[in-house]
């Protein structure tokens, strides 16, 4: 059977105001979704691994912060910076950090041991991919989750499909398109062997994990 190319499709969320009920109602499928896959567990489990645990974290495509709180729970002594195009959400503690805008541009001026990221990279084309890898050198450790491309979790998001919003119905599969296969996102992140120590893995439910650690 032929793999599946990487095409990305423009999702829905993205264009929708934060406070459209279809926006809403579609972040709350996102939690589900990411109890299903288990990114944020996985993402704090590799988090508390790191030795010394970092003491700045960041993530980028924060979002309404859900990952940065778990973060926080697990890692009370870390400093978290949140970093998206969207304001602060209202309910973000007070010791989570905030900077809005676009990440690529507010990166440089950020001073941190970790990056993470869930549910981000796919977003982007393979050459901003390359860029984005080039502001990523400076971290110690990274950590994300994104979709499996691969067409076992295209058919758990047709499946799926009555119990989600139009909005999540149409952007599940989209973000399966745009994800990735193993190989693919360090090799486009420019996350060099000699420098980096990678680990990736991947899981039947439709979830592609990378860290990786400066040697």
């Amino acid at each position: 059977m032929r793999k599946l190319d990487r095409v990305i499709i423009p999702e829905i969320l993205d264009s929708l105001n934060p406070a459209d009920p279809r926006a809403i109602r579609s972040r709350r499928d996102l939690r589900w979704i990411d109890l299903f896959l288990g990114n944020s567990r996985w993402i704090v489990r590799q988090l508390k691994k790191q030795t010394p645990p970092p003491a700045r974290i960041i993530e980028i495509g924060a979002g309404e912060g859900d990952l940065c709180r778990k973060v926080q729970t697990s890692l009370s002594s870390s400093n978290l910076t949140g970093l998206d195009l969207i304001q602060r959400p209202d309910n973000l503690p007070e010791d989570i950090q905030w900077s809005s805008g676009d990440f690529f541009q507010t990166l440089p001026s950020i001073n941190a041991d970790a990056c993470v990221g869930s549910l981000i990279l796919h977003h982007f084309s393979d050459e901003a991919l390359r860029d984005l890898g080039a502001r990523l050198q400076s971290f110690r450790n990274l950590t994300f989750c994104e979709p499996l491309r691969s067409r076992l979790p295209l058919f758990l998001s047709k499946l799926s499909c009555p119990f989600l919003s139009e909005v999540t119905r149409h952007d599940m599969p989209a973000s399966i398109h745009a994800g990735f296969r193993p190989g693919e996102l360090p090799a486009l992140l420019g996350l060099d062997s000699k420098k980096w120590f990678v680990r990736e893995s991947s899981h039947w439910r439709g979830a592609l994990r990378l860290t990786a650690s400066q040697r």
